[in-house]
C-alpha cells in the first residue's frame, strides 16, 4: 500500500490566481508558507520557513479566489504531484512540485477585515451586532520533545 498524503497550515504568501481551463473547469494557484520553530542544541531558537505551490480545482478554486488573499491563513489537504517541462529557451527540463488539493479550509480573519461573507451580510454589520468572540488557541508547552525520551 501506497500513501501520498500532505497537510499543511500556512499563510499565503501572494493573492490567488484564478484561470480557467478549456474545458471551463476553474483552477487556482496559490502561494503558502509555513514555518517550524525549535531549539537547537545550545539552546538558541530557530526557525526554517517552506514555501509550497499549491493548486485548487473546481469551486474550492473559485471560493478561495474570492475570500482569500496574501496573508491569510489556511490548511490545505492534497497530494503531492510532480510536473516537468522543457524551456522554451534554453531547451532545459524543468521540474515543479505542487500540493494538488482536496480539501481548503479558510483559518480565521484577521480583527478589522470587512466584506461579503458566503451567505450574503457585511463583515462590519455582523460586528456590531454581536460582540466579537475570542478565539480558543491550544497552548503548547515550551518545552521541546527529546526524541531519546520516546520508547519505541
Amino acid at each position: 500500500m501506497y500513501l501520498n498524503k500532505v497537510i499543511i497550515i500556512g499563510n499565503l504568501t501572494r493573492d490567488p490566481e484564478l484561470k480557467s481551463l478549456p474545458s471551463g473547469i476553474q483552477v487556482a494557484n496559490i502561494g503558502v508558507a509555513t514555518n517550524r520553530v525549535w531549539k537547537d542544541k545550545d539552546g538558541n531558537k530557530q526557525e526554517n520557513t517552506e514555501f509550497h505551490n499549491v493548486v485548487i480545482f473546481g469551486r474550492q478554486a473559485e471560493t478561495t479566489s474570492q475570500y482569500l488573499k496574501k496573508g491569510s491563513s489556511v490548511l490545505i489537504e492534497g497530494r503531492l504531484q510532480t510536473r516537468n517541462w522543457e524551456d522554451k529557451e534554453t531547451g532545459k527540463k524543468l521540474y515543479r512540485t505542487e500540493i494538488i488539493a482536496e480539501v481548503v479550509q479558510f483559518g480565521p480573519r484577521k480583527e478589522g477585515t470587512t466584506g461579503n461573507y458566503a451567505w450574503g451580510g457585511n463583515a462590519q454589520q455582523t460586528q456590531q451586532q454581536a460582540p466579537a468572540k475570542e478565539i480558543e488557541t491550544i497552548e503548547y508547552p515550551a518545552e521541546e520533545i527529546n526524541p531519546e525520551d520516546i520508547p519505541f
